[in-house]
């Protein structure tokens, strides 16, 4: 009896095996020089590390763990990246180390999708070191790694929450007056302007850094005209956290100033700021009509979180909190405006060699613009000169770096949200491909080069669009209709990307260049202002919406896409959830029944603040003073240029020339451009004492301007014409463009002229600055 005992005993111990080890790479105490990408959970279910070397090795990733002794087969969830297209070699192999001894599987290398990769076995007893090994540079990623000593068992990432020894249902948090979902510019306003009014705010982004599209990871120019319109106070608070940089993207990615942004939201005390958590879902009330709360992923530990909320706002930019609230959404089946990874290239002085890349996209030099020399900083650059602190130190030296700029853009019929990872990877092949032409083809230019920074996080620019109460169509900003509730001024164009056709022969499915459309518009200056029921459901009670996500066809959408706008748009929703919470109504109430108290707070300066909801609005001792005119004015004055300063205004123009205020900043009112055939323009002036002076003419770049224009210079010694090309950003500050300098006699006079004839373009006349020569 006690042998037939025994005998069972010794079969059950012999049977059992230990609990399987699942490890986010995520969460790995060290993650050397991997990257944590979040940008896809709601697609393959999780973040990941990957490799972002830009063709070198990153350091290794490790984290330690504990196990009971014995033989282990190890699994990891991996993808080879540039499978779903069938390219020849796999760029995103990694192996594993277990206590130092390299496992010999390469990961990485097989499939079109992600999948579980299995190595081993693996000999562990108690503790052991895990080590991620990049092999490539050129981003390798994994998402989980299992461990179990069962031969027959395979993960799944269903068992995810179980495994991580998660709760089925998330703890909750208190309740929040309001709660912002998405840390760029409309949640940054959303925030700190509901903080301001007292409110208590939960504040989630899904990234470690604030800014969103104009964050220091993607680095695209803060765009819009703020402190202007029927409420020229707001956009004070965006002002006080908005970017001031040179150059998008910048050779320095400080110039993006992530911390400026994360300072001013820890400056509001009633801010709760969670950064690395993603919102991926959302709990209804009892009534079915309004959200209760929503439950947020910490991007590094696996746990979750309930955010419960009076109010909420989707600040997202693809309207994830209103799709799966259920509310009504607008999307383009096809023809969006795509995705952008942006990058930079660095002269080194020196042979920097590159990596075979067979994998990318197999690109010659006329399938691709040549990246554009960075316009130069000095010690001072236009946000500096008008008066605000920059905060950073600008990059010495800017004319060593080149970029690929906006329009490296992808994913134009593609899905914005399912298709995403693969969007940002078809932007990988192109760019490495780019590089790897301008390395082998005309290696006697860039042969020196490096690739510095390639942003591995997307700019996105259209994806869904909440439904609300009233629907914006762009006809009513081009004729000028003005809704009672109209309030955030959009100074854009309606701007709305599409292919360039010029690059899309050799990948017509899949184009990764675009141009951009500006449309009409209306007052460029003032602004349009664009009403306040675009900023709510009409099916979800209590759910705001600002930036990309409100509600608007999308030739309007092309105008208020922009951050700054955006921003003035959290500002609005952040003064609207205090009256919501103050007087028990819902955002539709506000426009109902409150719209005189918003328009009354949209009026007051954006520092104003009060300590509890119930307080009244005062003015703190330390407000922080913004300069007189907001860096995103349109127009420079002519009286504050140094020197003769000729404005189109006043030239002689003959032919046709139309009058524009789109490309920005502009000299005097508005510039003037044309192509008709044999039209002029004469800048006329002189001089009070002879000598030589340095004429500059000044103009915005764009793809459709002269690629030689003509421009003569009429002085002492007769006539001389210079070519200048105006597809390309003037070097000097503020568009300003030298033709060089040249001798004037006293009182005689001389001129600027500007032809139509052989420009290849339209020809853009702004300014004309003559200043002595130094």
């Amino acid at each position: 009896m006690k042998s037939a005992l025994l005998a069972s005993l010794l079969t059950i111990t012999a049977t059992a095996h230990a609990a399987p080890k699942w490890i986010e790479a995520e969460s790995f105490a060290n993650p050397g020089g991997w990257v944590l990408d979040t940008q896809f959970i709601d697609i393959m279910g999780s973040p990941y590390l990957m490799a972002h070397g830009m063709g070198k090795v990153v350091k290794d990733a490790e984290t330690e763990i504990e196990l009971p002794a014995g033989e282990y087969t190890l699994w990891a969830r991996t993808k080879n990246w540039v499978g779903p297209w069938d390219a020849p070699g796999a760029p995103g192999r990694f192996q594993i180390a277990v206590n130092g001894e390299m496992l010999k599987h390469e990961f990485g290398a097989t499939g079109k999708d992600w999948q579980w990769e299995k190595a081993g076995p693996v000999k562990i007893s108690g503790k052991a070191k895990i080590t991620l090994k990049d092999l490539t540079g050129f981003d390798g990623r994994v998402d989980a790694i299992v461990l179990s000593d069962d031969t027959s068992f395979t993960p799944d990432v269903s068992m995810r929450k179980k495994m991580l020894g998660l709760p089925e249902k998330a703890p909750e948090t208190s309740e929040y007056d309001l709660v912002v979902v998405g840390g760029g510019y409309s949640g940054m306003g959303a925030a700190v302007s509901g903080a301001r009014q007292g409110l208590k705010v939960a504040f989630i982004q899904n990234r470690p850094v604030l800014g969103g599209n104009g964050s220091s990871e993607i680095q695209v120019w803060a765009m819009g005209g703020t402190r202007r319109g029927l409420y020229p106070h707001l956009g004070e608070i965006i002002e006080e956290m908005a970017d001031r940089a040179s150059n998008s993207p910048a050779a320095d990615p400080q110039e993006f100033n992530d911390k400026l942004k994360e300072d001013v939201v820890k400056a509001e005390k009633t801010i709760d700021l969670f950064l690395n958590t993603h919102v991926y879902g959302v709990e209804m009330g009892k009534d079915g009509k309004n959200i209760r709360s929503v439950t947020g992923l910490d991007t590094k530990s696996g746990k979750e979180t309930r955010f419960v909320g009076k109010f909420f706002v989707d600040c997202t930019g693809h309207g994830s909190v209103g799709a799966l609230a259920g509310a009504e959404f607008m999307m383009e089946e096809k023809g969006r405006m795509g995705m952008s990874n942006m990058w930079v290239m660095k002269n080194l002085k020196k042979p920097v060699t590159w990596p075979s890349t067979p994998w990318a996209l197999p690109l010659g030099l006329e399938d691709f613009p040549e990246p554009k020399e960075m316009a130069p900083v000095g010690k001072k650059n236009a946000a500096n000169q008008a008066g605000y602190d920059l905060g950073y130190t600008p990059v010495p030296n800017p004319e060593l770096y080149v970029h690929g700029e906006w329009f490296w853009e992808s994913g134009f019929d593609k899905h914005p949200i399912n298709d995403l990872e693969l969007i940002r990877d078809h932007n990988f092949r192109a760019v490495y491909g780019a590089v790897s032409a301008l390395k082998t083809l005309k290696a006697e230019k860039y042969g020196s080069y490096d690739l510095t920074w390639l942003a591995y996080i997307g700019g996105p620019r259209e994806s869904r669009r909440i439904v609300g109460d009233l629907v914006l169509n762009g006809e009513d900003m081009v004729k000028g209709i003005i809704h009672p509730d109209g309030c955030v001024p959009t100074t854009w164009d309606q701007d709305l990307h599409y292919p360039k056709e010029q690059y899309m022969k050799k990948f017509p499915d899949n184009p990764f260049i675009s141009r951009a459309e500006f449309g009409k518009h209306t007052d460029r200056k003032n602004g349009y202002p664009v009403p306040y029921r675009c900023f709510y459901s009409k099916d979800i009670g209590n759910l705001f919406m600002a930036g990309r996500t409100i509600s608007v066809e999308r030739h309007a959408l092309g105008s208020t896409r922009v951050m700054r706008t955006c921003g003035m748009m959290g500002e609005v929703v952040g003064k609207a959830a205090w009256i919501c919470v103050r007087h028990h109504t819902s955002p539709r109430g506000v426009y109902e029944q409150y719209l005189d108290i918003l328009k009354e707070l949209m009026s007051q300066p954006g520092a104003m603040r009060r300590d509890t909801i119930e307080g009244s609005l005062y003015m703190p001792k330390n407000a922080k003073k913004l300069p007189d005119t907001a860096l995103s004015s349109d127009s420079i004055d002519p009286k504050k240029l140094d020197g003769i300063v000729i404005d189109d205004k006043d030239a002689e123009l003959n032919g046709k020339w139309a009058h524009g205020e789109g490309l920005k900043p502009y000299v005097g009112d508005y510039y003037s451009y044309g192509s008709e055939k044999n039209a002029s323009a004469r800048f006329a002036f002189s001089v009070k004492e002879t000598g030589k002076y340095e004429v500059r003419i000044f103009f915005q770049p764009h793809a459709n301007r002269g690629k030689s224009v003509p421009v003569t210079v009429l002085g002492a010694n007769g006539e001389k014409t210079v070519s200048v090309d105006q597809t390309q950003k003037p070097k000097l500050d503020k568009g300003a463009h030298s033709l060089g300098v040249f001798s004037f006699n006293a009182g005689e006079e001389s001129a600027v002229i500007f032809r139509t004839e052989g420009a290849k373009g339209n020809v853009h006349l702004d300014a004309v600055q003559v200043l002595p020569a130094k």
